[in-house]
Formats: C-alpha cells, structure tokens, sequence
C-alpha cells in the first residue's frame, strides 16, 4: 500500500503541473494576445491547438500503454511536455505558439489518460473511485493553481515566464518519477489500432457514456478558458487577483474529489443529477452577477460539479471495459478534449457576437442536461452489473448443488 500511496503523490503532481499548462490559458491569454498583437479570441487558437492535439494524440497512447505498459508512455510523455512547455515561452508568432503548445497537448495525452489507466488497474473497485478522486483533485487542483501562480508570474515578470516555470518543475519531477515508478506488465501481445477500438466503438453503451464527457469537457473547458476574460470585464481587476480568484474552481475540484464517494453512497443515482444542478446554478451565477463574492462562490460550485461528473464517469467508463482500461481511458479523453477544443473555438465565436457572459449562461443549462443524462446511463449500468452478478451467482450456487447432489448419489 506503501507504494501505491508514493505512486499516487508522484503521479498527481505530475498531473498538477501538466494540467497547469492547460488552466495557465485563462488569465494569461489576455496578456498572450497583447503580446503578439492579436485579439483574445484568436489567441485562444492556442489553447484549441492543445486540447485537439491532446484529444488526437490519446486514441494513440492508449493501445500503446496497453501493449508496451503505462509507466513507460507516462515517463516518456512526461520529458516530452517538460521540454515543449519551455520551448512555447519562446514563441514569437502566433503560428509558433499554436506549434509549441500543440505539441505540449501530444505528449501531455501521455500522461493524464495513461495516469488514470493506470490507477484503475491498480486499485480494486473499491478503492478504484477514491484513488482516481485524488489523482483528479490534484490534476484540476494544479490547473486552477495555475491561474494564481500563472498570473503572479505574469504579473511581476511575463507570460512566457509561467511555461518556463512549469516546464522546469515538470522535468525535474519526470526524473524522480523515473525511479520511483514501477513498471507495469503489458496487457495485450499486439498493437492494433483497429482492433484495439473495434471492441469499444462498436459497444453502444459505452459510446454512449463517453459522448456525454465530450459535452462536460465542451461547457467546462470551453468556457472556463475565457473565465480570466469574464473577471477583468466585470472586476477590472489585474491578472495577479483575477488568477487567485480563478483558483476557486481548483479548490472546488479538491473538495469535490474528497466527498464524492461519500456523498455518492448518499445519494445514489441522484448524485449525478446533483452534480448538474449545482454546475448548472453555479455557472448561472458567473453568468449573471457582478458581486465578487457570488462569482468566487459560483467558480467553486463549477469545480465540485466538475469533479463529481467527471471522476464518475471515468470510472464508469472503465468498468465497462474492464480488460482495455488504457483504450477505454483514450476514448474518454478524446471526447473530454476535443469538446473541450470545440467549445473553446465556438465560444471564441460566441463571445465577439454575444459577449464572454453569455457563454457561460449557454454552459448552465448544458451542464445540467448532462448531469441529468449521466445519471440515467450510469444507473442503467449500475442495474445491469447487478443483475449480471445475481445472475452468475445463482448459477454457481446451482452448480454446487448439483455437485453435492452427485456426490450424495
């Protein structure tokens, strides 16, 4: 168990600083888009390029990490996203910075999808949720951590400063994780790409699932990326405070990975409508108020809605494909990011005609279907597993006693 603990603190700080990449966008892109002389909405192309390139990259690394084992695509994908991190606060141009932060989203998809596959096939199922809760807490928690580091480092010195940082954090920490992780076993003899996907794509259940977390990642990523946006308009505030503010959202996803389990056995199939009803009056709230307080209390209703949704349907995810969790886990990344990158170029369009409020408005009410639709599938899964159980152990209890009627015989 020792092990185990050392493998979760390594691989959710890893997935801190990987994820600050990502949530750096929000505060900075303001700054971004000064620097190279372009307007916010193209400077987000940046962060689209990142989230389709990581969405792309993990239907790759996931039947890799299956045939050749997770902890040797995690240690690679690890030095690969350090290196390109630094090489993007070199960028000059706009089409360099999209190159750069593309190539960072390609190895970071090494790391968050592998990370949770990983986890998953090392912990039973009921340890499984709560181990993913905290590798999860840690992941948003260092993307909203960002917006507060990012922005102190904006602030007193420049954008570009903030990559570097992170960059150099994450190579030392990808050096450590090189002798304190474990190498894992293959699971799978061959790499085949068709083969490895022909299985979950043509599971309707199970695509039905990961479609649901590309619409959570197309509300969640795609409006919180123009958050430091929606707080300079309303607050006036300078980048150093909107980025402490915006780590709300990251104190939410910690909260809410601590008492999701609990609050799951409470609630049940509601803890998923839950979930959509406090993510759907949250983002309402950013939408509709000028008070700082009400916002910095909407952004951690966002947070704890986001990672009751998202920790329970990867979870479920990989149940549904118990021997193919790395394959599974590509499935749902892909979905999460490429939502996450189309909400952020459609909302980029959303913004100049409507105005950044009117984004997180429309995410309200998408989250809130979602968590209703989330609840439906997951609780149909959920019935179908115990039926399925029921069902096996009434046959070995019929196959006992014929056997013990033999032996009477």
């Amino acid at each position: 168990m020792e092990n185990k603990n050392k493998m979760i603190t390594v691989l959710g700080l890893m997935a801190f600083l990987a994820n600050g990449d990502n949530y750096a966008a929000a505060p900075l892109i303001i700054n971004i888009a000064k620097d190279l002389n372009i307007t916010v909405d193209v400077a987000a192309m940046s962060v689209t390029a990142y989230m389709l390139s990581f969405g792309v990259f993990t239907l790759i690394f996931g039947p890799i990490s299956d045939r050749y084992g997770k902890v040797k695509i995690i240690n690679i994908a690890a030095i690969g996203t350090a290196i390109f991190s630094v090489l993007g606060a070199f960028s000059f141009n706009l089409p360099s910075l999209i190159f750069f932060r593309a190539m960072n989203g390609a190895f970071a998809a090494g790391i968050f999808p592998v990370t949770m596959a990983l986890v998953g096939q090392s912990f039973d199922d009921q340890n499984r949720h709560k181990a993913l809760g905290k590798v999860m807490g840690l992941m948003f928690l260092g993307g909203a951590m960002a917006t507060a580091i990012g922005g102190a480092l904006a602030y007193f010195g420049s954008w570009r400063m903030v990559y570097i940082v992170y960059g150099i954090a994450e190579l030392a920490l990808a050096f450590v994780m090189l002798k304190i992780l474990e190498r894992d076993q293959p699971v799978v003899t061959d790499l085949n790409f068709i083969k490895a996907y022909k299985e979950p794509l043509t599971n309707y259940r199970f695509m039905r699932l990961v479609t649901t977390i590309f619409f959570v990642g197309f509300c969640v990523f795609g409006s919180f990326t123009y958050s430091g946006q929606l707080l300079q308009e309303i607050t006036g505030y300078n980048i150093m405070i909107v980025g402490l503010i915006l780590s709300l959202f990251g104190v939410g996803t910690v909260i809410g990975g601590r008492i999701a389990p609990k609050l799951k056995q409470v609630l049940k199939h509601g803890f998923l409508v839950s979930a959509g009803i406090i993510g759907g009056i949250a983002l309402f709230a950013l939408s509709a108020y000028e008070n700082v307080w009400i916002l910095g209390i909407g952004l951690l209703g966002f947070g704890i809605a986001f990672i009751f949704l998202q920790s329970t349907l990867i979870a479920t995810a990989q149940e549904k494909l118990p021997k193919m969790k790395g394959t599974a886990m590509s499935l749902a990344s892909f979905n999460m990011f490429v939502g996450g990158a189309i909400g952020t170029s459609f909302n980029g369009m959303v913004m100049q005609k409507y105005g950044v409020s009117t984004i997180f408005y429309n995410a309200s009410y998408i989250i809130l279907i979602v968590g209703i639709l989330a609840a439906i599938f997951t609780a149909r899964f959920e019935m179908r597993k115990k039926k399925a159980l029921a069902t096996k152990q009434t046959k070995m209890e019929g196959f006992v006693m014929n056997n013990q009627g033999e032996d009477n015989v």
